[in-house]
């Protein structure tokens, strides 16, 4: 059991844990989407960003997306946004990169879930390993991870 399913379970909210073997290096929530044979749109990814090169914030957003480091320093009344190191965000969270969930985190975060979360029945996020993912409400995870609902992600533009 991870803090995530731990954090579930004592908030008595309805979830499904979803597990599969994970053998990627990068682009965990697509892979986690490819296994589960979800659209990504679906599958939520957990980034840490850094506002104003000092106060690390939660972003979550859908893996076929890229985040919006404009519009998240916006709606974290910030002047700018960047990724935070790994380091950091493994630090801050207590999970490893394409383990990080929004929920059950070792220091509570400002988050941010991007505004297509509520557009779903449900949605998917990290359960806190690779491998393991939620699956949750929208409005659930907001109001479990105390989440400003934002537009926060933008198009992935084609290379």
């Amino acid at each position: 059991m991870t803090p995530a399913i731990a954090y579930l379970e004592s908030a008595g909210v309805d979830f499904k844990v979803h597990e599969f073997e994970s053998f990627a290096s990068k682009g965990y929530g697509v892979e986690a989407a490819r296994e589960l044979g979800l659209p990504t749109e679906r599958v939520f990814k957990t980034l840490v960003a850094k506002i104003d090169t000092r106060r690390l914030v939660i972003a979550v957003l859908p893996t076929d997306r890229a985040l919006n480091m404009k519009a998240l320093a916006t709606a974290a009344n910030g002047k700018r946004a960047a990724m935070a190191s790994a380091r950091e965000a493994e630090r801050a969270t207590g999970y490893v990169l394409g383990g990080i969930s929004p929920l059950g985190q070792r220091k509570a975060l400002a988050t941010f879930l991007d505004s297509s979360a509520l557009e779903h029945a449900t949605i998917f996020v990290s359960g806190g390993r690779r491998g393991l993912e939620l699956e949750i409400s929208g409005s659930d995870l907001q109001s479990l991870c105390h989440a400003k609902v934002t537009p926060i992600s933008r198009a992935v533009s084609a290379a």
